[in-house]
């Protein structure tokens, strides 16, 4: 277990959490990730796989790209949880002092527009709940303000509180039971639907050809990728590495097959004019269903302004990660008010083709064998730089010539193994003496 400090111990974000505040066990993890990746925003990403392809392609990337995004999360978990380091600690001894703050402001950047999306979504749903169930006009200037400001409100609140707690005495002892009864029952009332309509006619249904099966994967490993550079910032804080990383995949793993599947279901039941929101409310009770998975919503939004927070923290140390992450909320309840939040899919996979290379990397340098997790006097290592980039240009390149291969997986695999053979040689206590004199 670590116990090293940075460089400057005032740094909260660079330096390795308290043994005392190592309080989560392998069924915290588990409901934090389940909750985490339970969303609108997940079925909304799953109903764009049909018909884009067949009904027995999406099953398959739906398993295979949520195994592999979920497992790539519960490694970078276990690294943050043996090292005590968040994520921009892990930039930091991966890229150096200096370099690292690139990928730090980039991470803080995704948050606060994932944030903002998480905050748009919530709205949206608040608005269809009202309109339809009410007859409340929320859509007009005074609602879209109004439910803003609302849920901003209960964003802020949040943050006022401590991370820890919310984990362990709200997540998962009250939210995680009650979005996990709002799932079985919308996908009883789907599954219906779906069987009652013919299901051997749904799973033999061709695609139209316009996404391949490694790009709907690649896809589905966008949204657990989305969360590499936050998974440490909260596993750091578990009492092994074992149980951070196991809870984190199965826990990631289970929420991500479910939501996407249920997106895929509730697409292909529904009048092709029928938004995801819509569909839903028409369910049989959907509409306590969506309320609880709306109110469950909150929690995605709070895991990216406190990650926010806390990488703000790394690069100004002097503010708090308390007070940063009330100003981030603030700043996404403002931008929620005044951007248009659109076109999802290419802000999700350009995501990937930063992190997916970026934790390549890391996991390369850090992931395997017995790495020190020391902090590094280099401000620039230049080969994990350049490797970073390369992947990045990989990525695209792939997208742009090759999107019949996928991106995500080819782009990991180069990055992982370069990062690997080219990783600094530990010097023994022998060498290290005969370097000192």
């Amino acid at each position: 277990m670590a116990t090293m400090n940075s460089p400057d111990t005032g740094n909260r974000a660079l330096t390795p959490v308290a043994d005392a505040d190592r309080v989560f066990h392998w069924h915290e993890h588990a409901s934090l990730w389940f909750s985490l990746g339970v969303g609108l925003l997940v079925m909304q990403i799953g109903a764009y796989l049909v018909p884009a392809v067949g009904s027995r392609d999406a099953a398959i990337a739906i398993v295979l790209g949520s195994l592999v995004g979920a497992g790539l999360l519960g490694w970078t978990a276990k690294l943050g949880c043996d090292s005590g380091l968040t994520s921009a600690g892990l930039m930091h001894r991966t890229y150096g002092s200096l370099f690292a703050r690139l990928p730090v402001l980039l991470n803080i950047a995704q948050l606060i527009g994932w944030t903002t999306f998480e905050l748009v979504i919530m709205r949206d749903g608040t608005a269809a709940i009202g309109k339809q169930s009410f007859g409340l006009a929320l859509d007009g200037p005074g609602g879209i303000v109004a439910t803003t400001l609302l849920w901003g409100g209960v964003l802020t609140l949040l943050l006022a509180g401590s991370m820890t707690t919310l984990v362990r005495k709200i997540i998962s002892r009250v939210g995680l039971p009650l979005v996990i009864a709002s799932l079985l029952w919308l996908t009883w009332q789907f599954g219906g639907q779906l069987q009652a309509k013919g299901f051997d006619a749904f799973w033999a249904r061709p695609g139209d050809g316009s996404m391949s099966m490694l790009s709907a994967m690649d896809l589905v490993i966008a949204m657990p990728v989305s969360w590499l550079p936050l998974v440490a910032d909260y596993a750091r804080h578990g009492r092994s590495g074992r149980s951070a990383m196991s809870g984190t995949w199965l826990g990631y793993a289970v929420a991500n097959i479910w939501c996407y599947a249920l997106g895929v279901m509730v697409v292909s039941v529904a009048q092709p004019s029928t938004d995801l929101v819509s569909a839903l409310l028409l369910a049989q009770g959907g509409l306590i269903a969506l309320s609880l998975i709306l109110v469950d919503e909150i929690d995605n939004a709070y895991g990216d302004v406190y990650s926010g927070a806390v990488s703000a923290h790394s690069i100004k140390p002097s503010m708090s990660i308390r007070k940063w992450g009330l100003g981030l909320a603030v700043l996404c309840t403002g931008l929620a008010l005044v951007l248009p939040m659109h076109s999802l899919e290419p802000f999700l996979l350009l995501l990937s083709s930063v992190f997916v290379p970026l934790y390549g990397v890391i996991l390369g340098r850090l992931g395997v064998g017995q790495p020190s997790f020391a902090p590094t006097q280099r401000k620039v290592d230049l080969t994990a730089a350049l490797l970073w980039l390369a992947g990045v240009a990989t990525y695209h390149a792939l997208a742009k010539w090759a999107p019949q291969w996928g991106s995500a997986l080819p782009t990991l695999a180069m990055t992982f193994t370069l990062a690997w053979l080219s990783r600094p040689k530990r010097m023994s206590l022998q060498e290290l003496g005969t370097a000192k004199t």
